[in-house]
């Protein structure tokens, strides 16, 4: 579709935000990955794509995973959230690419949190 009009932009928005919406109730857990600079520096984009890999490769269903800029706890990134149904939201810090890939398997997948890697606020 080309955008000829302001209207046409907003039915755009509108279609993208309802297309989001479904994805978003689909959705059983929901994994964040920091993304900041720090984040980035700390290798962040080898944990996203470590956790975006277990994904595809154990055909995982109902996750989004989406990323933020820095939350400010530079000194324990990569961080990744985890929200897996209406459970707390789990924080982890310092997350390899190795930790990432267990997180998908044993938190996600099997509901198990791995405390010795979350950071408490």
């Amino acid at each position: 579709m080309s955008v000829k009009s302001l209207e046409d932009l907003k039915k755009i928005k509108e279609e993208a935000l309802r297309k989001r919406e479904i994805r978003n109730a689909n959705a059983r857990a929901h994994i964040t990955v920091a993304m900041g600079t720090c984040g980035i520096a700390a290798g962040a984009r080898e944990t996203m794509k470590a956790v975006l890999d277990a994904i595809e490769k154990d055909q995982i269903a109902g996750v989004l995973v989406t990323q933020t800029g820095c939350i400010g706890l530079c000194e324990f990134e990569p961080i990744v959230d985890v929200q897996v149904g209406e459970e707390t939201k789990a924080t982890y810090g310092k997350v390899s690419p190795e930790r990432a890939r267990a997180i998908v398997t044993e938190h996600v997948v099997g509901g198990k949190p791995i405390k010795e890697w979350m950071i408490t606020r």
